[in-house]
């Protein structure tokens, strides 16, 4: 969710802010603004409801001039989108913005009113403007001042703060919600994302949990949340040149899902040698870890939860350790019993999402063995504070809906089980190198996958004018189906549901009449004549089917019911496989439905906040 953008310089900085603004669309968000700090001091706001595009458009008109700035984005959580809720907000001398939500802000509200200060927006962010402003009244300096207003905060927050007294200073702040700190020649810039700022430096320092820091042209002093001087970490990016180019594609989804083969070969790289997992590979120590552990308990929201949800099927099948797997936001909040050597296992693409991280910090004081984390991002907060990590190595994934992180978390995971399996001896060394081998032949096989992209569009076709679709699956193929619902409602709009399929008898079976698609992911396997029974019972009752098989399950089109015909993959590959042509078929509805593909109403990339 929103983003920010900082820079303290000696060169006008008006367009360095808005292009990282334009770095960070991905996020998700409704409006957007702009704070600089002129040659005479004084404070120039802009802010427009909408796209960056309109901020662009404002700043054609009428440009602002200063090396000292803020730009943000905003994803509305207290008051609608508008101009007068975008940030930056504005007391007297200081400007802020924020990410994040502050949870005790009708109290603080409260007390600044007493005080004498009018608020003009419905926001939290507008507490922190009117704090800081009062507590600079009795400080000797802005980041004074900002280190007394935090300590009031509760909540999430990565907020930035300018004062037009003190021109060539920005202080900011980190508490729940990423900020990094870009190092420059003579100037320093900051971002809620490097991302952001890869047009003017590669070298970033990450702020830790209740940093707050002092940043000029020339320096940056870092605070922890004592307020000591520390000093952290100069890390260097290595981040994809053209991450930010959508090349011959129309959309960043479409290449993020034709991307995938190149993913999976990536995740593959450096983890398997002679047909079998290097464990060294999963992270430091993490052997013994894995050899020790009794039960796996996966926390993880959205895509990342249906991907846990396809690897308990592999740990009590190939690993042969019990697990469960909990939605965050769910986990959190309830009382639970940490059973005897359990290791936690965090799922994240970006590592900075709020429930996932905030169930991290909870399993450290509940008893886990240890905490690992299977993430896309290096420098995330999920990375940094667990045990070890396993990096999907998915490369940067700007569509909202995720697609090549998916199926790479899958890869990780499965060679996560391959990796326990043979530590505690649940596994031969023949079945590791078939499923091994099968592994290998993952990128190729999708990509055969690939060509099938035109006539999964003109099987869209039949969705056009659909408003409700049901997704159905068994075993490791019902959480596919769950994925692939997901994709649907997040870019094409259109309510969807997914149920294992020996379900459909204790209720869904009354929505399926001749206007309801029902979608079945049904290749050849051990389950394939239960699958084919369910499909019976839809086709009983008008519905109409497509079904995703290989050759092998033996489906043939009919009246009412398409096969869509996969190559013949290995078996516990194929729930990786599967997701391909599905995100294919969920894309080409919302190109016919019309929707933003990329930016889905209502939806961020990053949910860095509750």
């Amino acid at each position: 969710m929103c983003g920010i953008v900082g820079a303290v310089a000696q060169r006008d900085i008006a367009e360095i802010l808005v292009d990282g603004l334009h770095r960070l669309e991905y996020r998700g968000y409704d409006s957007a603004g702009i704070a600089v700090l002129n040659l005479d001091k004084q404070m120039q706001i802009v802010r427009r409801v909408g796209k960056v595009k309109a901020l662009d458009e404002a700043l054609d008109a009428n440009p602002l001039l200063g090396g000292t700035g803020i730009a943000h984005t905003r994803w509305a959580t207290h008051g609608e989108p508008s101009e007068t809720n975008a940030h930056p907000h504005r007391s007297g001398n200081i400007a802020v913005v924020h990410n994040g939500i502050i949870e005790n802000y009708e109290e603080l509200r409260s007390e600044l009113q007493a005080r004498g200060y009018p608020f003009q927006s419905q926001t939290d962010t507008e507490v922190i403007a009117h704090l800081v402003e009062w507590e600079l009244r009795s400080a000797k300096s802005l980041l004074e001042a900002v280190q007394k207003a935090v300590v009031q905060l509760r909540g999430a927050y990565g907020t930035v703060v300018m004062n037009q007294a003190e021109p060539e200073h920005l202080i900011v702040a980190r508490s729940g919600s990423p900020l990094v700190i870009g190092l420059g020649m003579g100037e320093n810039f900051l971002a809620s994302d490097p991302l952001a700022l890869l047009n003017v430096t590669r070298r970033f320092i990450y702020l830790e949990e209740g940093d707050v820091a002092e940043i000029t042209r020339r320096s940056v002093d870092i605070f922890d949340r004592s307020g000591v001087k520390v000093v952290r970490e100069i890390h260097e990016g290595n981040f994809e040149q053209d991450a930010a180019d959508k090349g011959q594609y129309r959309h960043y989804m479409q290449k993020e899902i034709f991307e995938q083969p190149v993913a999976i070969r990536n995740t593959l790289e450096g983890r398997i040698t002679n047909d079998k997992v290097v464990v060294d590979a999963i992270g430091a120590n993490a052997a013994q870890i894995l050899k020790d552990a009794q039960h796996i308990q996966i926390v993880a929201c959205g895509t990342s939860y249906n991907a846990g949800m396809v690897a308990r099927y592999w740990f009590e099948s190939i690993a042969g350790v019990s697990c469960d797997v909990e939605i965050a936001s769910e986990f959190r909040y309830r009382k639970f019993v940490t059973r005897p050597n359990s290791l936690l296992i965090t799922l994240s693409q970006s590592g900075e999402t709020a429930d996932t991280l905030a169930a991290l910090r909870l399993a450290k004081e509940s008893g886990f063995m240890a905490a690992m984390t299977i993430c896309n991002v290096a420098s995330s907060s999920l990375v940094r504070e667990s045990d070890f990590a396993f990096m999907t190595k998915a490369g940067v994934e700007i569509g909202v809906a995720s697609t090549k992180a998916f199926t790479t978390q899958l890869t990780c995971l499965l060679l996560l089980n391959v990796a326990i399996g043979r530590l505690k001896g649940n596994l031969s060394e023949e079945q590791e190198k078939h499923i091994v081998q099968s592994l290998q032949r993952l990128p190729a096989q999708i990509e055969s996958t690939l060509v099938f992209d035109k006539a999964i569009e003109k099987l869209s076709e039949d969705f056009a004018d659909k408003h409700h679709t049901l997704f159905l699956g068994r075993g490791e193929f019902y959480p596919i189906a769950m994925e692939s619902a997901l994709k649907l409602k997040e870019i094409s709009y259109i309510h969807a549901e997914a149920y294992a399929a020996g379900e459909l008898k204790h209720g869904p079976l009354a929505l399926i009449d001749s206007d309801m698609p029902v979608i079945v992911v049904a290749p050849e396997n051990d389950l394939l004549e239960k699958v084919k029974s369910n499909i019976e019972e839809v086709r009983a009752r008008g519905g109409q089917l497509y079904v995703f098989a290989d050759h092998d399950a033996g489906f043939s089109d009919s009246e009412g019911f398409k096969t869509i015909v996969m190559p013949k993959v290995d078996e516990v590959t194929a729930p990786i496989f599967y997701t391909v042509p599905l995100q294919l078929l969920s894309y080409h509805i919302a190109l016919i439905k019309g929707t933003d593909v990329d930016q889905p109403r209502n939806l961020a990339k990053a949910v860095t906040v509750e």
